[in-house]
């Protein structure tokens, strides 16, 4: 099986290139570069710098011939999407309907996607589960929400299978500062420098926080499962308050941190919680990895 990684020099993306790799898979990694690290990269995976938007996105897909694509590349940054939603509509909608059609015209049978806990919004019964009624806050939970759409779209009309997995609050090792779940490398680096803590809010807004070695995972079952076409929530199915997130690397470094709060920002998701047994059943896949265990792995790799 040859299989196509989007962004798979990034954080979440080198872990899968991992996975894949390491299930022997044959693995060719496309990213720009534009956050994302050569040097994350094993040498068994090839390499193609481009940019999902390009123009010679199609005739990778021909010359490769990829029975599957993991298309993970993608804007990520809540706070970029509503200043400039005109920047996320174009690499994320248009960047993955490039992939879309680089596929469909090139034979490859399935796109695992990776969308977002941002689609639901704020929902008043946790955990939330995949029927649940989307109300995305920002224009990044609606150009995910969108793509998923597409997904179906494409399926119905050209017979290409999808899952799309939507991701709670991602973290591990490698990770930015930007994205989602990068509240775990941001506070690492703070105190590793012995700086104040920011806190958007009051720090009781809650995440479902899933390390990165279990959302690769997720990406390989979705490639190899035999029953496609859903959406499905990547998550630990547990809710964990930045103030706790706070007292755990407290914990974790030893000492007392100084913590500023400050106002809660726009499009920001107060609690969020996702079930995930939609997974569990489909994909025989469930988190192997301990939350608190993960968070100081992660913590003393960042430190580091």
């Amino acid at each position: 099986m040859k299989v196509l990684v989007t962004g798979g020099a990034g954080f979440i993306g080198s872990h899968v290139v991992e996975k894949l790799l390491g299930e022997r898979i044959d693995v060719v990694v496309m990213d720009n570069l534009h956050s994302g690290l050569r040097e994350n990269l094993s040498v068994a995976a090839k390499f193609v710098e481009c940019d999902v938007r390009s123009d010679k996105v199609k005739q990778l897909f021909k010359s490769e011939k990829f029975d599957a694509v993991i298309h993970l590349a993608a804007q990520t940054m809540v706070n970029v999407s509503v200043e400039n939603p005109y920047y996320d509509a174009d690499v994320n909608m248009l960047g993955t309907i490039n992939i879309l059609e680089a596929a469909r015209t090139s034979g490859t049978k399935r796109v695992v996607f990776a969308s977002s806990a941002a689609v639901y919004g704020d929902v008043g019964t946790l955990p939330v589960r995949e029927d649940a009624i989307a109300n995305p806050q920002s224009f990044y939970g609606l150009s995910k929400y969108t793509i998923e759409k597409y997904l179906a779209l494409y399926s119905k009309l050209f017979g290409l299978e999808y899952f799309a997995l939507r991701y709670s609050n991602v973290f591990g090792e490698r990770q930015g500062d930007g994205g989602e779940g990068g509240v775990v490398s941001i506070f690492a680096r703070l105190i590793a420098q012995n700086r104040e803590l920011s806190v958007f809010g009051d720090g009781t807004q809650t995440r479902d926080f899933i390390y990165v070695k279990d959302v690769a995972n997720a990406n390989f079952a979705a490639v190899t499962a035999t029953a496609a076409n859903k959406v499905m929530n990547i998550s630990n199915n547990s809710e964990l308050s930045v103030n706790e997130l706070i007292a755990a690397f407290e914990q974790a470094a030893g000492k007392k941190l100084s913590v500023n709060y400050l106002p809660k920002r726009d499009g920001d998701i107060y609690r969020s919680r996702l079930d995930n047994s939609l997974a569990v059943a489909t994909l025989a896949w469930k988190p192997q990895h301990d939350l608190t265990a993960s968070l100081q792995a992660t913590y003393e790799y960042l430190v580091k």
